[in-house]
């Protein structure tokens, strides 16, 4: 395929009815681009999709917009052919961008697409000064036009744009010092791909808005997302009690009694923190770090259980579960919940916690007393202890569950699988602890079909993920590892690219 080719996909995209264009446009696509790599042909076909822009209806103009944009950021080099090209059709972008009203499709498309021009951000910035941009939209570009400044730098809260993000004067000095450690190169790298992941955000958003019209507005506070009280209330050892059936050492598996504030084996005699309410399974007592460490710091960021229930965690199953229409709200969420959980007897237990938001449905809806909450991050759990101390909190790994076999009366996995280094393994597990009869719960997320789309989801860069590439499913994998695991699905939808599944133990 040569030039005219290209000439010729144009053509056909151009001329294909708004209904019937999509199809032509992936052809043009993939054409030259792949999965964030530019294809041999992108090089000698740039400038002619700039003019075409101008030549197209406006109902198409958007797409081009988006694949200028991709061709864009696949460019290794900020200061390649490919970019240049992109760059030099920036006059009439910001042009046709005036003319559009704030928030439509197109609009959305455009800004994806001048937000990767950063030696242009005077002129972007002047261009849309009067354009009433939302605060989302007009932070987020502002910040993917920023250049580095070393000496006042912001990493890592900025997502899904900083409009969302307000920090107090402490948690400023909290981030100044860790950034501190960082190497010059660690702070580059960092910050771009924290730019990396607005772009990503702003794409996907502009895509899915071309396709299926202005995304929702944000969804109200979560009632469920508070903030924890000043303190965890002290360990209380009847939490942990009675569950010793279930819980077994993660050394030895023999297992655990309560005395006072300390856990210890049975059998290899090890001993097991409790500061701050939290079962601390990840080491013996003796090789445990500072506990006050992990109070120190949930005092210094006390609210981010607030920003995870109300900004990150909407942003996230927005472009994961291209949620952009709020077609799953949490109250969606909790009624599956509520309507799936199905447990026999035993401790039921949320697996990979967080700060408890999910745990709180739970405990409102059976008894709190069975409830386990589990989670690798001591100051979530931390959180969580302050928000529901009649809940057992349990420090431990996913892929090694300190619990007997066939113990656990339920298990629910909501929103975390695809954060955990083994996904099929940690299913592997909890198939090992379920009851027969108990259920699983399970929301996670599929890669989408559209490559573009599927593009800027892996734009994602998380704890564990720090190039990119979150893992995501697909549906037949998940039903793999629950069939090996000893499950058999009950329920199961893929609204978006979400998925849900309740599944029950053989």
């Amino acid at each position: 395929m040569g030039r005219s080719s290209i000439a010729e996909l144009l053509l056909s995209f151009a001329a294909a009815p708004a209904k019937d264009s999509f199809e032509e446009y992936q052809q043009l696509t993939a054409a030259l681009w792949r999965d964030g790599e530019l294809t041999e042909l992108a090089h000698g076909a740039v400038s002619t999709v700039v003019d075409c822009l101008d030549e197209v209806a406006d109902s198409h103009k958007g797409y081009l917009a988006i694949l200028l944009g991709l061709l864009a950021e696949a460019d290794p080099s900020p200061h390649g052919e490919v970019v240049a090209g992109v760059r030099k059709g920036l006059d009439r972008y910001l042009d046709l961008l005036a003319r559009q009203p704030s928030g439509q499709p197109l609009a959305l498309a455009l800004l994806y697409l001048v937000g990767h021009f950063p030696e242009a951000r005077d002129q972007i910035m002047s261009s849309v000064a009067g354009h009433r941009l939302a605060e989302d939209d007009l932070t987020r570009l502002t910040r993917v036009l920023q250049p580095l400044d070393a000496d006042d730098v912001v990493l890592g809260r900025v997502w899904p744009s900083p409009a969302e993000w307000t920090l107090s004067e402490a948690e400023r000095e909290h981030d100044r010092t860790w950034i501190a450690r960082l190497s010059p190169e660690q702070v580059a790298a960092t910050y771009a791909g924290d730019t990396l992941m607005l772009l990503g955000y702003s794409g996907a958003k502009a895509y899915w808005a071309l396709q299926n019209g202005v995304p929702g507005r944000a969804a109200s506070p979560d009632p469920y997302g508070d903030a924890a009280p000043e303190n965890p209330p002290p360990f209380a050892p009847e939490t942990i009690q009675r569950h010793t059936s279930a819980l077994r050492c993660p050394t030895c598996h023999s297992r655990l009694i309560v005395a006072d504030d300390v856990v210890t084996c049975t059998g290899c005699e090890s001993q097991f923190s409790t500061a701050h309410g939290v079962l601390d399974l990840t080491g013996a007592l003796a090789e445990s770090g500072d506990p006050d460490d992990v109070l120190r710091n949930a005092a210094v960021q006390r609210r981010i259980g607030l920003f995870y229930e109300n900004v990150l965690r909407p942003g996230f199953l927005r472009l994961m579960g291209s949620n952009w229409s709020n077609q799953i709200m949490p109250w969606h969420e909790d009624a599956y919940l509520v309507e799936n959980t199905r447990p026999v007897d035993g401790p039921v237990l949320d697996l990979a916690a967080g700060a408890g938001r999910w745990t709180a449905v739970l405990t409102n809806a059976l008894d709190g007393g069975r409830m386990i909450a589990l989670d690798l991050n001591p100051v979530m759990l931390t959180w969580l202890r302050g928000r529901l101390p009649e809940v057992a909190a349990v420090r431990a790994s996913a892929l090694d569950l300190p619990f007997g076999e066939a113990t656990l009366g339920a298990v629910n996995c909501w929103n975390a699988l695809q954060a955990l280094p083994d996904p099929a393994s940690a299913i592997t597990e909890i198939g090992r602890c379920l009851r027969p009869g108990g259920s699983f719960t399970l929301l996670t997320f599929r890669s989408s079909d559209d490559p573009i789309y599927r593009y800027f989801q892996n734009s994602f860069r998380g704890p564990g993920f720090p190039d990119g590439g979150m893992p995501l499913f697909r549906l037949e994998d998940i039903r793999t590892w629950l069939d090996q695991a000893g499950l058999t699905v009950r329920a199961e939808s893929v609204p978006g690219t979400f998925i849900l599944v309740t599944a029950e133990r053989r």
